[in-house]
């Protein structure tokens, strides 16, 4: 067995696409979370690795997982997220097994990525739980299963690469289309039994708040080849996917539209995206928004940050406020996202090739192939797969 020497960016083309290729196998991959009580030091030692956080720091930050029993709702979710992938590969005829790996909670990716290769698995393609481009929701999973290949000595010996990033997706948008339509009714419904009929309604697209250095860093260079975005790549995603909700939903053509941020952490002193859904709904009630319809636009499925920040303590300010709100589902399993992905996988398989790639933004179609510099890791680089500067995961390398 030999270490290859292929180019990453042979047989790319210059907008950043790969040929179709003949994969064994999908690897469903995730965050992962704890599935009760004891389980939840371990996890957050996971999420935090390297940090030097002790227990008794981790535990006060607990309290949204103790609060639920010590169980996230996420590895369930991706239980069922799988099963519906696996039906929709059945009704196309399409032969790929789906399983199933994390990145900080069983089944973790290395234990994945080992099960595919003694199944006989020798080309794999990944499909994560994270639409948008960022350290944290693209490179880190590049990161991680690169990692996995070197840890279980599997590197020059399975393959790896990645769909692109998902964002503008017909298959991610439209849920959030139905969820709008739907929510916006609601709370002008709900308005006008209160007498507030024809009062102002806020459509407020939620997201993960990161580091404003990483935000800055998400995204193509400019010696990269790409669109090159000041505010960067996760930022300009959230703004052009929110529009085009928006350009879908005719209900919301008069509605005011912000986009916030919730589930900061870290050190206090570090500069993160802003503002906090919070602070930005007790801004909006100063002015006399009475309705407000809360959109998880970063999120895939409704786990911890969107059971906790969304439905516990979002829903608690807007209480406090007097407004009337109303939260709109992730697309989880809704079959046009579920059929979305598989059309991802068809993108890149040689065999049920779908040949146009549809974008809902100008900024799409993202890139099969992540492009040189792109979110950079400002930590120090980590083996990674699926980009310009792969080390690992690579065709072309001797097999057994």
């Amino acid at each position: 067995m030999s270490t290859s020497t292929f180019n990453p960016l042979d047989g790319v083309d210059e907008n950043g696409r790969m040929a179709p290729k003949n994969y064994d196998a999908i690897v469903l991959a995730s965050f992962g979370g704890p599935e009760g009580q004891d389980d939840v030091i371990p996890f957050l030692r996971n999420v935090t690795r390297g940090r030097g956080i002790p227990d008794e720091r981790l535990e006060e930050v607990s309290h949204h997982y103790r609060a639920n029993g010590g169980i996230s709702p996420i590895n369930q979710q991706n239980r069922e997220l799988k099963a519906a992938m696996e039906a929709e590969l059945a009704r196309r005829g399409i032969d790929l097994p789906v399983l199933w790996g994390n990145r900080n909670w069983a089944p973790f990716i290395a234990d994945t990525l080992k099960e595919a290769y003694d199944a006989g698995h020798r080309r794999i393609l990944a499909v994560t739980t994270s639409a948008y481009s960022c350290y944290s929701s693209c490179r880190q999973y590049r990161e991680d299963l690169g990692m996995a290949l070197v840890e279980t000595g599997l590197a020059g010996r399975l393959e790896v690469d990645k769909v692109r990033q998902y964002f503008d997706h017909p298959g991610f948008v439209e849920p959030f289309v139905e969820g709008v339509t739907r929510g916006l009714k609601s709370v002008q419904e709900r308005l006008a039994a209160d007498g507030e009929s024809g009062a102002p309604v806020h459509i407020m697209f939620a997201t993960h708040s990161i580091p404003t250095a990483d935000a800055e860093a998400a995204g193509p260079r400019n010696d990269a080849g790409g669109p090159v975005l000041d505010e960067g790549a996760y930022v300009a995603q959230h703004l052009a996917t929110a529009q085009a909700v928006l350009d879908r939903v005719p209900a919301a053509a008069d509605s005011e539209w912000s986009l916030v941020y919730q589930s900061r952490s870290g050190a206090p002193h570090v500069p993160w995206l802003e503002p906090d859904i919070n602070d930005a709904l007790g801004d909006l009630a100063a002015t006399g928004v009475k309705g407000v319809v809360i959109v998880p636009l970063g999120f895939v499925s409704d786990h911890m940050e969107v059971v906790w920040d969304l439905d516990t303590e979002a829903m608690e300010t807007c209480a406090e406020l007097g407004l009337v709100a109303e939260r709109v589902p992730t697309p989880g399993t809704h079959a046009k996202f579920v059929s979305g992905l598989i059309d991802l996988v068809s993108e890149r398989t040689a065999d049920n090739t779908i040949i146009e790639r549809p974008s809902t933004t100008d900024l799409g179609p993202w890139y099969d192939v992540c492009r040189p510099n792109c979110c950079a890791n400002r930590r120090g680089e980590k083996p990674t797969v699926a980009g310009a500067d792969s080390t690992v995961g690579l065709p072309g390398a001797e097999q057994e």
